[in-house]
């Protein structure tokens, strides 16, 4: 009888699953990895298992990584102070080279080992390679709610174009990109970008069906202090309600600006969920209820079934 049971949960989450798998087969999804993910062994393999299963029914998957946590720890050890000016790290020529070893030289090599071993076809790139990402230095800016004056982020570029034929190629030929964001100005001096935002400007440039940012939190929350006010849904207009109320910590404000780039770029879903949650990827993708939040243009273009799993504040 037990078989029996067993038989019937496979069959059924299979026909569940397979108009998603119709839906999405030969589309692009952009998923973007905080670097804590890649902290352990266990929680990278969760996560690539995850991307594969997505990879063997068909979905072109560009996967772009961070690794803030480990250049923070590198610097530590080195002597090396770190420095945060709402949500966006300071990047001197110390902590340059801390990125460069960091990101193309310890977790872009991991991933790549990782996705051997479950026979993942995966390839390593970052911006600099073939001109994937063209930047220019971010000149000194005036942050809000920094009253010290403009704000000299030393090292950290402004993305100027992508392109887009680099990955494309990739893709076609049945590999998933893996990228680091690290990229260079004309004259090839390094320079430093926010994953999220190199996430965002890939996913516009491809047209990518979802842009994925998998993370620690839970997902947006409603009060910054509290994990229980998880937003399901919201579309461009309350994200910019959260932000000028103070509701975004200061670790999800560069998040919701590469939001609402990937999105007024042509991007048609964002996801922000939880590596934490134990197969959340699959869990947002082939099923209604979802388990993060699903950001969107506007909430009139949400299917009644996608706007019946959770209430917009």
């Amino acid at each position: 009888m037990q078989n029996n049971d067993n038989r019937d949960i496979v069959v059924a989450a299979l026909k569940h699953a397979a108009p998603y798998i119709r839906m999405y087969k030969h589309k692009t999804f952009v998923i973007k990895a905080g670097g804590e993910i890649f902290a352990t062994r266990e929680s990278t393999r969760e996560l690539l298992e995850q991307i594969a299963i997505l990879h063997q029914v068909g979905v072109r998957i560009v996967l772009v990584h961070g690794g803030g946590p480990q250049s923070t720890e590198l610097a530590k050890s080195l002597g090396v102070t770190t420095q945060f000016i709402e949500g966006r790290r300071v990047t001197d020529e110390q902590s340059l080279d801390i990125a460069a070893m960091v990101l193309n030289g310890q977790i872009n090599t991991r991933i790549l080992a990782a996705c051997r071993d479950i026979d993942l076809p995966a390839v390593g790139i970052s911006g600099v390679d073939a001109g994937l990402i063209k930047a220019h230095k971010r000149p000194p800016v005036n942050v809000a709610g920094h009253d010290a004056g403009p704000v000299d982020y030393g090292f950290v570029g402004d993305i100027d174009s992508v392109a887009g034929d680099v990955l494309r190629t990739q893709l076609d030929s049945g590999l998933m990109p893996v990228v680091s964001p690290l990229s260079a100005d004309a004259s090839g001096t390094l320079l430093n970008i926010n994953a999220d935002t190199v996430a965002a400007a890939l996913a516009a440039e491809l047209g990518a069906e979802k842009l994925v940012l998998v993370t620690g939190a839970p997902g947006i929350l409603a009060d910054r202090e509290d994990p229980g006010s998880l937003i399901s849904y919201i579309d461009l207009g309350g994200l910019q309600e959260l932000r000028a109320a103070g509701s975004l910590a200061a670790g999800m404000l560069p998040k919701a600006t590469a939001i609402e780039s990937a999105l007024n770029g042509g991007v048609g879903r964002v996801h922000v969920i939880s590596f934490k949650l134990s197969d959340s990827l699959l869990l947002e993708v082939f099923t209604n209820e979802g388990n993060g939040t699903l950001v969107v243009q506007n909430i009139d273009t949400l299917s009644p079934e996608e706007q019946a799993q959770g209430t917009n504040p």
